[in-house]
């Protein structure tokens, strides 16, 4: 699988909408991170789509590497 570029080292604070749906960047190329604007194509990587449950602020991936995707679980931390 190909490895999500680091789009930034820490999460994207968003405010989200309950019962919208989203697309979550997970290439890391997007110029609308932390949501996909479709610069994926061709890197055999793909979005992330998610219903969000509950309206307010949501920390979102910036690293593109978390365990718990869309959201941040400090991976971030980790990283070279």
């Amino acid at each position: 699988m190909p490895e999500p570029a680091v789009a930034q080292r820490g999460p994207y604070e968003v405010e989200l909408e309950a019962g919208k749906s989203y697309l979550w960047c997970a290439c890391g190329r997007s110029q609308t991170q932390p949501f996909c604007d479709g610069s994926h194509a061709g890197t055999g990587l793909t979005p992330v789509r998610f219903e969000c449950t509950t309206s307010g602020t949501q920390f979102l991936c910036g690293c593109k590497h978390t365990g718990d995707r869309p959201f941040c679980d400090g991976t971030h931390d980790t990283l070279d």
